[in-house]
């Protein structure tokens, strides 16, 4: 505070010093009122502090999300805007989906997230503390951090009551009638443990299986596995886990997904060998394009189970799912069924894993093919070694490069064969590593596979122009949709709420250069027809992950590590500084005169 007074002092001495203290007959006068000058000018170009600095009252952000009303505890919320009322703060604002002045805050809260970062940002660009009101659930706890001294967390208690949600449901997008699939569900209690109840599966309003559900811990969780007779016909049918007894909140109950059944199957998966790429791979294959799959594996000489149920099943069988399917993935023996191209006459993907002892190789690009723009994005350098075959394939185009030690040779293990049947080859193993580290890695493992998959089903993988892309969506995320037949890149898309308000609503969505998956804004609660260009499907839109049991992300205190701020007066703002050096330079310039200085 006090080092640019200094350099300004200093300077106007020693201008004072130079310009009057060697004349002889000098006069104190002119050197005193040039000092004060070049003071005051210098003083004003480092802008110099007048003053203590003042802390500015600080901002005060109330989360404004769903899950205060979740639970029985009704006066939560009056207590939190008392509470944003006596934080003593220059300007309030709510966020949770978005952030907007207080005002007045509702009655009842609704958004459907919690994140405080916006806040946080607001008050950084202001250069003013943050008290923030929540009960404790944020979204991005992490964005606290950066906030400057004199933020703090308040922290309403909020009565806690028995309850259990269901947090998620896994189940294949799209099934063949008569089969049977694996559906897995997850339970988590509330902060009180739940009670007693049970967990129902339906398919439609039918319900095909239940399971007990004992008393959780708090914050307990609960997985089952159900295996589910998928009905037959044809068209789409809503599958639905739904806890069996009602509790304190009965809007985390249950989790709906849309199952598409289908008469014939629409890809066929067959293993010789079962490991992690053909456990993985077939995952993708099932959720890349939504069609009906089937899944075969052999688990020794002359013995073949369906994937799911593990039904016995004879060869022949086999040979007749693959002789009629539009899409075959044949992995391990190709050739254990005869010639690849004559025991079916649809799109092929030949998965040839190397022999044991093969050695590792780094995965460095994508060179250009129909492929490339898939993987434009991937992060090369994060992913794991995979091994590939001694005898690279030929193809039509090369979309995965590799190289030993990651600057070694060169040679490219996934190959495509254009025509009139497309084939790709893919010989490599390991790749199941990508799936398995998670994060960027899983991402681009599921790129590739859906990618070859996609360009092996000649966008003929389904006849609509756009799907839902997520199998559960819930309100307040954006809505991401998959490209389906066709190459346009803008799809109307027109929904009608059922037991909603009559009409029709309509989203445009337009897919980028080489995009196969955009998004749209969020959608209320409620099952949906959609309608789009080709056919129609079914989006189910749960409730958001607000009503969701969840345990508290921050505690009440104080945070932030930036740097101190305040507003102390500088001088540049005073009108007065510089009335005064101007002041002081006429003083001199007279006193000059009169003692005959020029």
């Amino acid at each position: 505070m006090l080092i640019p007074w200094l350099v300004a002092v200093v300077a106007g001495a020693g201008v004072g010093v130079l310009q009057y203290g060697l004349r002889p007959g000098g006069s104190l006068i002119p050197a005193l009122a040039r000092s004060g000058a070049v003071t005051l000018i210098v003083a004003l170009l480092l802008d110099a502090p007048i003053g203590r600095a003042r802390v500015p009252r600080p901002f005060a952000a109330l989360d404004a999300s769903a899950s205060w009303q979740r639970g029985a505890d009704g006066d939560a919320w009056s207590r939190a805007r008392a509470r944003l009322r006596s934080a003593g703060a220059d300007s309030t604002y709510l966020f949770g989906d978005s952030l907007r002045l207080a005002g007045l805050p509702p009655e009842a809260p609704g958004d459907a997230a919690s994140a405080v970062r916006p806040a946080v940002e607001r008050a950084l660009a202001a250069g003013r503390a943050l008290v923030v009101v929540t009960d404790g659930e944020i979204d991005d706890p992490a964005a606290l951090g950066s906030l400057p001294p004199g933020s703090r967390v308040e922290v309403v208690e909020r009565a806690a009551s028995p309850d259990a949600g269901v947090l998620a449901l896994e189940a294949p997008r799209a099934a063949v009638g008569g089969d049977t699939v694996d559906v897995r569900v997850r339970v988590q209690a509330g902060a009180a443990g739940s009670g007693a109840t049970a967990l129902d599966l339906l398919v439609g309003d039918r319900r095909a299986a239940r399971a007990p559900l004992e008393p959780l811990a708090p914050f307990g969780e609960r997985a089952f596995t159900f295996r589910l007779p998928v009905p037959n016909g044809d068209g789409e049918r809503l599958l639905r886990a739904a806890l069996a007894a009602g509790d304190a909140e009965p809007r985390n109950d249950s989790l709906t997904v849309a199952l598409d059944v289908s008469a014939a199957a629409g890809a066929v998966f067959v293993s010789t060998s079962p490991d992690f790429d053909a456990r993985y791979a077939l995952g993708v294959l099932r959720g890349a394009l939504s069609l009906p799959t089937r899944g075969y594996f052999r688990v020794a000489p002359g013995n073949w189970r369906a994937d799911g149920s593990l039904a016995a099943v004879s060869e022949e069988e086999v040979r007749r799912a693959v002789r009629s399917a539009p899409l075959v993935v044949l992995h391990g023996d190709t050739a254990a069924l005869g010639r690849p191209r004559d025991v079916t006459a649809g799109a092929l993907a030949l998965l040839a894993p190397p022999a044991e002892g093969a050695t590792e190789w780094y995965a460095t690009g994508a060179p250009a093919s129909p492929i490339a723009a898939a993987l434009a994005g991937v992060p090369w350098d994060s992913l794991p070694p995979i091994a590939i075959g001694a005898t690279p394939p030929r193809g039509s185009w090369e979309g995965l490069e590799v190289r030993q030690g990651r600057r070694g040779d060169r040679r490219a293990p996934v190959v495509g064969i254009e025509g009139a049947r497309r084939t790709v080859i893919v010989t490599a193993s390991g790749l199941w590593r990508w799936q398995f580290r998670g994060g960027t890695s899983a991402d681009a493992y599921a790129t590739l596979w859906g990618s070859l998959f996609d360009w092996l089903a000649g966008e003929r993988s389904d006849v609509r122009a756009a799907l839902p892309a997520d199998p559960v969506v819930r309100a307040g995320e954006a809505v991401r949709w998959r490209r389906g037949a066709g190459a346009d890149s803008v799809v109307t898309v027109a929904l009608v709420r059922r037991g909603g308000p009559g009409g029709e609503d309509s989203v445009t969505l337009r897919f980028g250069a080489g995009a196969t998956v955009t998004e749209s804004a969020p959608l209320a609660p409620g099952v949906y027809d959609v309608r789009v260009r080709g056919g129609t499907t079914l989006l189910a839109v749960n409730p958001s992950r607000e009503w969701l049991p969840r345990q508290r992300t921050v505690r009440a205190g104080r945070v932030g590590t930036g740097a101190p701020l305040g507003d102390a007066p500088r001088l540049r703002s005073l009108g007065w500084a510089y009335a005064v050096a101007l002041v002081l330079l006429c003083a001199e310039w007279l006193t000059r005169r009169r003692l005959g200085l020029r």
